[in-house]
């Protein structure tokens, strides 16, 4: 038996939660702590839970313990069995809290190889192992726009550490009225009051290209999120750090171009040869006054030279597209293929 204490719900940690539980159940006993609400779509999902939860009252207390949630909260765990934290971070260095809470434990699991190498050089845990997250390539299948236009996507909770300070700046540096292009934005953060939203918006919407730019509301289920990314042709990423990003990984099944960052937990599986990477020369405090200090840990410092080359970059799709030579992202097909949720279930039993 697995003892999981992991959060079920639509937001980042939650959907890691859901797919890791889900799939181990299918290959091992495991007893489930929920953290917070469960927040599921179906009567299916509901059922299983529930029996997971259920199998909770009588646990096995020499089992192991893993706990996906925040690196600042790894003090309350189940039973006698190992002590396995599996947080999902974006940053190189923690706070004295974060070290204090990770030290105690017997073992971590991350995302990235990048991640293993932030824990290593910061905190005295033994075992460190990486687990990849997964993405749902029979759902996310490959599949070509049919706009005529260019349609350019991002996807991610407004923040300063996703680029959506800079974005609309990448976004109006590329082009023009003339150009028949659109930048779709899904990037709705629940964490934000409504003023705090409509100031994001107000950004890209007084822009000098604002009339090419759509938001669209976060939406129930991931198929519904499929149904958007397949109608679009081209992800843009123009992240300070990634504790995973999930997203790029999705439109890389749905066998989309990509453009991001070469830095932090993505370049698990961006490569060269699947995405249009935009390399940092150096890296600042991580600050942007409402989730980061500035105290403690940095990021990917994006200047003008990196939006130019953003903006290069997103001409040169858009130039593809109306040669009718944009087609499917095939390597990405291919690397998406690679991280299943499956695969992440078996490297935790």
């Amino acid at each position: 038996m697995i003892n999981l204490i992991a959060p079920i719900n639509p937001l980042g940690y939650g959907v890691a939660g859901w797919n890791i539980t889900r799939e181990l159940s299918k290959i091992t006993d495991v007893a489930l702590w929920p953290v917070g609400q469960i927040q599921i779509t179906s009567q299916e999902e509901a059922n299983l839970l529930q029996g997971l939860v259920n199998n909770a009252s009588m646990f096995n207390y020499n089992a192991p313990c893993v706990k996906i949630w925040h690196q600042h909260d790894m003090a309350q765990f189940v039973g006698k069995g190992e002590r396995i934290g599996f947080p999902i971070f974006e940053l190189d260095n923690f706070s004295d809290l974060e070290k204090h809470h990770l030290n105690s434990l017997d073992r971590v699991f991350v995302c990235s190889e990048w991640a293993k190498k932030v824990i290593e050089s910061t905190v005295n845990v033994k075992k460190v192992d990486v687990i990849p997250l997964g993405v749902d390539s029979e759902l996310f299948k490959p599949k070509l726009s049919e706009s005529k236009k260019t349609i350019f996507f991002n996807c991610g909770k407004w923040e300063i550490r996703k680029g959506h300070d800079i974005l609309y700046k990448i976004f109006e540096n590329a082009f023009s009225e003339q150009d028949d292009v659109e930048l779709w934005m899904m990037t709705t953060n629940p964490f934000l009051s409504p003023e705090e939203d409509q100031e994001w918006k107000n950004l890209y919407i007084n822009s000098k290209l604002g009339n090419k730019i759509k938001f669209i509301d976060r939406v129930a289920t991931h198929e519904e999120v499929y149904n958007i990314m397949c109608r679009t042709d081209c992800g843009i990423f123009p992240s300070r750090a990634e504790g995973w990003n999930l997203e790029l990984l999705e439109m890389l099944s749905c066998g989309k171009t990509v453009i991001t960052t070469n830095y932090s937990a993505h370049t698990q599986f961006c490569t060269d040869d699947n995405a249009y990477l935009v390399n940092v020369n150096s890296q600042e405090l991580a600050y942007d006054g409402k989730w980061f200090n500035g105290k403690c840990g940095s990021w990917a410092k994006i200047s003008s030279q990196e939006i130019d080359l953003f903006s290069e970059y997103m001409k040169n799709v858009h130039q593809r597209k109306q040669e009718g030579n944009l087609t499917l992202n095939d390597e990405g097909v291919k690397t998406a293929g690679n991280f299943s949720w499956q695969h992440s279930a078996r490297k935790i039993k």
